[in-house]
């Protein structure tokens, strides 16, 4: 079986393959999402501790959160779920996912590093730190990123890199989400005053429809009494 083991701190990753079914015993019946203690690994990872991210069985099928299986199953998967993208509006389609708990049928196990133990090569030591290839797009993110105040300038704070195409070098930058400007206010107050305006005609379009109906009932009384009034002279 591989463990695939991640380390955000350092942002890289290592694959370790272990046959001992010793070692492996302790993750079965596991679920997604339960930290286990490292050194069931073996001595290497003392003090450490894993959370289970995630995992594939032999055939390839991923391993699904929320499917409280040891097998296979087959779910009819719409928008918004995992491991599936619609190609059209309101689309549907059954496919074949994983269980969440782990069983003998796992050939791949994904783990995150939630506390690092004594140093492990190519995973905690300082040459395998890898620093951050792209920064945050949210603008509330990058404030935070950067403990920037409000009246901070945000698009001066984004994380930019250079990239050489065909033998010059560009400057990319992400487009920053989230971000109020003066043209996102002015939309706002826009959108605002459409939906006040719509109220408005609305209720004065209801004032009107009912004083219609009003004057309609109106005259068909008066034009009632006047049939009767008419009817009671012609007998006299």
């Amino acid at each position: 079986m591989k463990f695939n083991i991640a380390n955000p701190a350092t942002g890289t990753m290592k694959c370790i393959e272990i046959d001992d079914e010793k070692k492996l015993a302790s993750f079965y019946d596991k679920r997604i999402s339960q930290e286990v203690d490292g050194k069931a690994l073996g001595d290497e990872f003392e003090d450490f501790i894993f959370r289970i991210a995630g995992g594939n069985d032999k055939q390839g099928f991923p391993m699904m959160q929320g499917v409280l299986r040891g097998e296979r199953v087959r779910l009819l998967m719409s928008k918004g779920m995992t491991y599936y993208r619609p190609r059209r509006a309101g689309e549907r389609k059954r496919k074949s996912v994983r269980g969440c708990i782990i069983g003998p049928d796992i050939s791949v196990i994904q783990l995150v590093v939630v506390k690092a133990g004594k140093e492990f090569p190519g995973l905690t030591d300082e040459a395998s730190v890898r620093p951050r290839r792209l920064g945050p797009k949210r603008a509330n993110n990058i404030r935070k990123l950067f403990n920037l105040s409000p009246e901070d300038k945000v698009e001066d704070y984004v994380i930019k890199r250079d990239v050489t195409r065909k033998g010059r070098t560009v400057t990319k930058s992400p487009k920053i989400q989230r971000l109020v400007t003066p043209r996102r206010v002015m939309r706002k107050q826009q959108y605002q005053a459409s939906k006040v305006a719509a109220r408005e005609k609305a209720r004065s379009e209801a004032a009107e429809y009912e004083a219609l109906i009003k004057a309609r009932a109106d005259e068909r009384r008066e034009s009632a009494a006047a049939r009767r009034s008419s009817r009671r002279s012609g007998k006299a």
